[in-house]
Order: C-alpha cells, then sequence, then structure tokens
C-alpha cells in the first residue's frame, strides 16, 4: 500500500526532513482507527519510536548544518526501509521532535517480526554517514522503544508509552530495543541468528532475484531492468534487499551475496532480447578486491552474457572507502565494456568530487529528487540545476521513484533519458519480467 507520507499536507511535514510531522502522525492514528470496521477488532498497528542517542553530540562536534544534514540522512534511511520492507502495508514515518522519529504500520505483524524489523532498522541507522565537509565519517546510535498498539490506545498514549520505553534504554547495558510494558520479552529470531541462515539460504538459493523495469522517458520503451534481491525467511518473513545486504555485511558475507545475486540475474537475463540491458548492485567488498574485475569478466563469460549489456551501480557507501582505488577498478570495468551508475544521486550529502573523479556513465536520481518537484519552485530549481550539470559531464540521467504521469512528463521536458518506478511497473518475477520484455 505505500507510505502516507506522500499524502500529508506540507503544512504537517517536518520542515527539515520531509517526514511527516507529529501533528500529521497523530492524525494518521486517529484516522485508521476511526476508519478501521466496528466488530472486525482493535485496528492493527504495530509502533516504534527511533531515538538518536549522539545528536546532541554531532552538533557540538561538528557544527548545527552536520547535524541537520544527520537528521535528514537519518530520515532518508527510515523511509527507504519502511518503502523496502512495509511494502505490503499501510505505513507512517514521522519526525516528532529533535533526534526522535515514530514509524507506524498498519498491518497483523507478528511480534517477532516488529522486534527484528527495529533490530534491521538499528543496523541501518547505525551505518556511518559521510560528512558534508567530508571531514569524517558520523555514527548514530539509536534507541529504539516499540509496541503493539492496544484497544483504547490513541495516539498520545502511544506516544507517552513509546517515550517512556525509549528513556529506560539509557544507560541500559548496551541494550538498544526495547518492548513497551505490558508484555515479556519478545521470542524473536535475532538479527545474529540471521547472519548464521543466511549461507544456508544462499546454497539452497533461497534468495529471490526480481527485476525492477526501467524505460526511455522519449517513447517509453522498454530498455532493461534492475536487478533486486528478497529473502522469505521461513521465521521472520520477507526480507528486503537494504536489510538482507545490512545482515550479510555483519555477517563477512557481502562479496558471496553480491556474486550469487549478480550470478542469477544474469542467468535469468541470458534469455532476455538482446537489446536490453541489466543493472546490477555493486558493494564495497566487490570493488575491494584487485581481481573484482577479471574474476567477473570470467563469470559472465562461463555464463554468455555480454558484458556491453551490464551496467554497475554505485552508491556513496561504496566511495566511502579509498576513493583512488575504487576509480582503479572501475576503469578497469570500462574497459571490460560495462556502464557505471552513480546511484541515489540526491540522497545523503551528494559530494561532487565524486563527479570529478569517477568514471561514470549516468546519474541515478534518487527518489527523494523527484518528490514535490511538480509542486514546489526550489525542488524544480534543484533538479534542473543537476540534470544541466549531468549534461555538461556528458552523464545520462536515469530517474528512480517515478509514480504518477505528472512526474514522467516533467523529466522528459527537463531532458532525462531513462525512469524506473512503479508508474512503469512494480518489481517483477524473471517470469514476469520476461514476458513483458517479449511483448
Amino acid at each position: 500500500m505505500g507510505s502516507l507520507v506522500d499524502e500529508v499536507m506540507d503544512d504537517t511535514r517536518d520542515a527539515l526532513t520531509g517526514l511527516a510531522d507529529m501533528h500529521a502522525a497523530r492524525m494518521a492514528i486517529g484516522r485508521w482507527q476511526a476508519d478501521w470496521p466496528r466488530g472486525a477488532g482493535p485496528c492493527p498497528m504495530h509502533a516504534m519510536l527511533v531515538t538518536l542517542g549522539r545528536i546532541d553530540t554531532v552538533n557540538v562536534a561538528f557544527g548545527e548544518k552536520a547535524g541537520d544534514k544527520a537528521l535528514i540522512e537519518v530520515a532518508r534511511r527510515i523511509r527507504t526501509f519502511a518503502a523496502d520492507e512495509l511494502e505490503t502495508s499501510a505505513w507512517l514515518a514521522a519526525r516528532l521532535n529533535g533526534g526522535n522519529f515514530l514509524l507506524v504500520a498498519r498491518e497483523e505483524l507478528s511480534r517477532e517480526r516488529w522486534q527484528w524489523l527495529a533490530e534491521a532498522l538499528a543496523d541501518a541507522i547505525a551505518t556511518p554517514i559521510a560528512h558534508p565537509e567530508g571531514v569524517a565519517s558520523l555514527r548514530m546510535w539509536p534507541r529504539i522503544g516499540l509496541m503493539r498498539v492496544n484497544e483504547g490506545d490513541d495516539a498520545d498514549r502511544i506516544l507517552d508509552r513509546l517515550a517512556e520505553t525509549s528513556a529506560g534504554l539509557k544507560g541500559a547495558g548496551g541494550r538498544r530495543i526495547a518492548w513497551a510494558a505490558p508484555g515479556g520479552k519478545a521470542g524473536s529470531r535475532s538479527y545474529r541468528q540471521l547472519e548464521g541462515d543466511l549461507l544456508a539460504a544462499i546454497d539452497r538459493n533461497e534468495i529471490e532475484v526480481l527485476f525492477q523495469p526501467q524505460y526511455a522517458l522519449q517513447g517509453g520503451r522498454l530498455i532493461g531492468a534492475e536487478a533486486l534481491a528478497r529473502w522469505q525467511h521461513p521465521q521472520v518473513g520477507r526480507i528486503g534487499a537494504e536489510t538482507l545486504f545490512g545482515i550479510a555485511e555483519q555477517a563477512d558475507h557481502t562479496a558471496h551475496l553480491s556474486r550469487h545475486v549478480a550470478t542469477r540475474a544474469m542467468e535469468l537475463a541470458a534469455h532476455w532480447p538482446n537489446d536490453l540491458r541489466l543493472s546490477v548492485n555493486i558493494t564495497p567488498s566487490d570493488l575491494a578486491a584487485d581481481t573484482f574485475a577479471s574474476e567477473f569478466a570470467r563469470l559472465a563469460e562461463r555464463i554468455a552474457f555480454p558484458l556491453d549489456r551490464l551496467t554497475f551501480e554505485i552508491t556513496e557507501q561504496v566511495l566511502l572507502a579509498d576513493l583512488e582505488r575504487v576509480c582503479l577498478v572501475l576503469d578497469r570495468l570500462q574497459l571490460l565494456g560495462i556502464r557505471i551508475a552513480l546511484d541515489d544521486f540526491g540522497a545523503g550529502f551528494c559530494n561532487f568530487r565524486y563527479l570529478k573523479m569517477l568514471p561514470i556513465d549516468y546519474l541515478k536520481l534518487d527518489r527523494a529528487m523527484i518528490d514535490g518537484v511538480c509542486d514546489d519552485a526550489r525542488d524544480r530549481a534543484v533538479f534542473r540545476a543537476i540534470v544541466a550539470m549531468a549534461s555538461a559531464l556528458d552523464l545520462g540521467v536515469m530517474v528512480e521513484g517515478i509514480e504518477t504521469t505528472s512526474q514522467r512528463d516533467f523529466c522528459k521536458r527537463e531532458g532525462c533519458d531513462y525512469f524506473q518506478g512503479f508508474l512503469g511497473s512494480e518489481p517483477l518475477s524473471p517470469a514476469g519480467f520476461l514476458a513483458l520484455a517479449r511483448r
């Protein structure tokens, strides 16, 4: 179903992060409860309060500008996480105040899954954030209070119970997640246990590969797809790509998982029409190996997938490592005919040094760049400046997250090249994408 953030009016958005504010969160919870059918029991809702423990320290050490940028990045991570893990639910992400964020899902979830989601989100938030001046990376340490909303819990009571629970985690000997009373400990499968499950899941071929179709803005022609990984865990349920790779990183299995997904994606894409491209994401672990380019070339040769039909997507997280080393590896990949896209551009800090140093072919604009662009003159000005810069550097532009015809038409008028998003298609199974490609 997706987020309610897109339905929130501008005057009930948090001015810094663009998420809903406290007023919008209260209104959404009340509306969910009021609209729930009578006689169907209480409206099924789970809520979590995310409190950042170091935001004041960041403001003192690095300045308020860095603190604001960190809050914007945490908000982006929460929203991306929710869109990935709660895509079949109605959900709301809000910034209440300071470093306090609320995530509410209207869905009947097991206690085990809600706790596991909190653990996965905590790890995602704790990943280093690049400093806007390139001085150092920042880390946020979240505390998370959880609850299942019961009958009689209105919005104020929900927020009070979560705040009390989160406050109780201060000085709790390293614990970062707790359930609001009443209720005992969750019998959850921990994040650490999932690390042990991952290798077995790869060996049993349980990691599913889906394909997000990509289209040319001029003419609407299908040009290829991005490969996305999913894991249907027997106890926890569906685990999305971002969290899946977070688990792999903790277990030091990132390169293994990345190679497995790329291999499976190329095997499936080998049956596509020859004019379609395959985009795959590569990780810091991939680029850390001096032999990555040559080993990948041998892999593609074994599968008989042409390297000149491949695009590798890299994110800013990949570039937090040795930038000069990354450039050398990307140069080798380009010599093999592989194209390089800088993914999620417009999220994070957009270090323009990357554009000067990296051998890239495309900018892939994050959905944050298109949200509100049809209604806000300032958003349009920023978007146009980035597209003009890409044009000056002879880079193609792919726009992510296109959900409406007005967004698509705007990007087309502004000279962007390609798009992906639910307007074109949701992610498809391999058979579903092949059927689309053959039509």
